[in-house]
């Protein structure tokens, strides 16, 4: 009985440390954090994942009650939260712009509770749902899963992670977040700027005119006009968004 406890703790001792690092990473990023994706969902994930890395890769034996464990608990657990960050940039960067286009029609006073995203306005949650159903079309959870998985090779359990060039990139990507932003949002905005410049020339030439009742549906409607139209090209900047998450996913990795 007591050899058959040890085996088993054992083999708990080499699934816990890449466990740890697969359970920080589906809690925090955008994904496969959403409600939907509920907790026992995450944590059979995070099991059967490790235990296919535990398959793979060799698993060091660390005693985790140890300050070297405790050391290395930590370490995974930032690890799994710093692949996360990747994706969490990219999903701020879709609540971004709709934030942008929505306060360019005048929409900002039209929010939702989001249990994921907050108080955040419908075209925010629209660019989201869009840019997952992009996500999953792309094929985009067999890549992150793939890259994840990758990285108890590229990252070993019990090598040191962070440095200084790492905190670099990761300053340089946070940048994303307005940049993809900007992609989404700037039809609209540029539309809707000029379409307020020609509603300032009107109020100055009749002064009489509510420039509020003709303005303000003008305004959403052309919004929605050019969000039609400019749907396509919002889809390839969305997917061009997750490719250069996966490319700096790779590159935080190492490669």
């Amino acid at each position: 009985m007591n050899l058959a406890l040890i085996d088993i703790l054992d083999k708990f001792l080499v699934v816990i440390w890449p466990m740890l690092r697969l359970s920080a990473f589906l809690a925090f990023t955008s994904i496969f954090s959403m409600r939907a994706v509920n907790m026992r969902i995450r944590i059979l994930l995070a099991f059967s994942m490790a235990f296919v890395v535990t398959q793979q890769v060799t698993i060091p034996r660390i005693d985790p009650v140890t300050a070297e464990g405790l050391m290395e608990i930590s370490r995974q657990i930032l690890i799994g939260l710093t692949m996360g960050l990747v994706f969490q940039v990219a999903s701020a960067a879709l609540v971004v712009a709709g934030q942008a286009a929505a306060g360019s029609m005048g929409l900002t006073i039209a929010n939702m509770i989001d249990p994921n995203m907050g108080n955040v306005p419908v075209l925010s949650a629209f660019f989201n749902i869009m840019g997952t159903l992009v996500f999953l079309g792309m094929g985009g959870h067999l890549i992150v899963f793939g890259l994840v998985l990758e990285s108890f090779k590229l990252v070993p359990i019990g090598q040191e992670f962070f440095s200084q060039d790492m905190l670099g990139k990761m300053i340089n990507w946070s940048s994303m977040m307005f940049l993809g932003a900007l992609l989404l949002a700037l039809p609209v905005m540029m539309t809707l700027l000029f379409i307020n410049i020609g509603l300032g020339f009107v109020a100055r030439a009749a002064p009489s005119l509510n420039i509020f009742t003709v303005g303000v549906p003008a305004l959403i409607l052309t919004g929605f006009v050019i969000l039609i139209l400019s749907m396509g090209n919002n889809v390839s900047r969305i997917h061009w968004i997750w490719t250069q998450s996966f490319l700096m996913l790779r590159s935080y990795l190492g490669e």
